[in-house]
């Protein structure tokens, strides 16, 4: 545990005093978030904000792990996730940067993904991944498609959610804190990953909390999802990950159902925006009020993921 407080103290430490540099590095750059034309008046406001700020707590990861690899090999799938995922959301937010453009298609962007997410679920199932605990029985063969759903979705889900200042900022820290502190069987190195993460993200926060200086942009949120699905698919407890990021789950599902619902009836919404936090946003909640409550919420699911992994585990 005293490993675990310096890892995240000095990445925080080293977070707090890039950032500001990074901040302006990406302003002389130009590189300004870019504001879908159906968000609220409030969003477009945004519009310019600097993005790619997760590069600084991807990197973080990325060098924490590294730095722990001498002693503790079990930072692999947790590296191959951050930096697979970081670079292929570094590459969209890249793309974003030609005028008009929304990033990557979906159409090319999801096999790419996938086919990315292969070489995590290999590296995961090296590393534990092969035994699921939870489970009444081995996954053998299934262990493959699932893990790699696990990982595309995962990446997506963060994704989705990062939408308001600090919200997807906290939900990560929050969960990559559990996954590595509460729930059992995280090796040194996944947790020098996890907690040199969590400084950078704490550090990040300090410049996304409302109103946000810099946006983390695709670099930071699909890094930090196959990441996450990378852990808890090597800690043995892929089948924990929906409980464990149940706020990401749920902003997920009500995409899903919108879209789902607007084909079918030709139009008609059960939202009133999605993902779900742009709809407590339309009804009057602040943005701050949001994120803390979904931050509650994913702390509350958090913790019960690691009960159940204690208590069935």
């Amino acid at each position: 545990m005293i490993f675990d407080a310096i890892t995240f103290a000095v990445s925080l430490a080293l977070g707090l005093l890039a950032y500001p540099f990074l901040i302006r590095f990406l302003r002389r750059l130009k590189f300004g978030q870019v504001i879908q034309a159906e968000l609220s008046e409030a969003h477009q406001k945004k519009a310019g904000t600097p993005t790619g700020g997760g590069i600084l707590f991807v990197g973080l990861g990325i060098l924490g792990g590294l730095l722990s690899l001498a002693m503790h090999p079990g930072a692999v799938p947790a590296l191959s996730g951050l930096a697979i995922g970081g670079a292929l959301g570094l590459l969209d937010d890249l793309t974003k940067l030609r005028v008009g453009s929304l990033g990557i298609p979906a159409r090319l962007k999801f096999p790419i993904q996938v086919v990315a997410a292969i070489p995590i679920a290999w590296l995961a199932y090296r590393a534990g991944g092969d035994h699921q605990h939870l489970l009444p029985f081995q996954l053998g063969w299934l262990y493959w498609p699932l893990a790699v759903v696990a990982i595309v979705g995962a990446a997506n889900a963060v994704n989705l959610t990062d939408g308001l200042d600090g919200l997807c900022g906290g939900l990560s820290l929050i969960a990559l804190a559990l996954l590595a502190l509460a729930v059992p069987g995280a090796p040194a190195g996944e947790r020098a990953v996890a907690m040199s993460l969590c400084g950078g993200l704490a550090a990040f926060l300090v410049y996304n909390r409302y109103p946000a200086r810099v946006f983390m942009g695709d670099t930071g949120s699909l890094g930090l999802g196959a990441a996450l699905a990378a852990m808890a698919i090597q800690q043995g407890y892929l089948v924990l990950l929906p409980l464990l990021g149940l706020v990401f789950v749920v902003e997920t599902l009500s995409v899903i159902i919108q879209v789902a619902y607007f084909k079918a009836t030709g139009g008609r919404r059960v939202f009133k925006m999605t993902p779900i936090h742009h709809t407590f946003h339309l009804e009057g909640w602040s943005e701050n009020r949001i994120a803390l409550s979904f931050w509650s919420a994913g702390a509350v699911a958090g913790i019960a993921s690691g009960w159940v992994a204690r208590a069935l585990g």
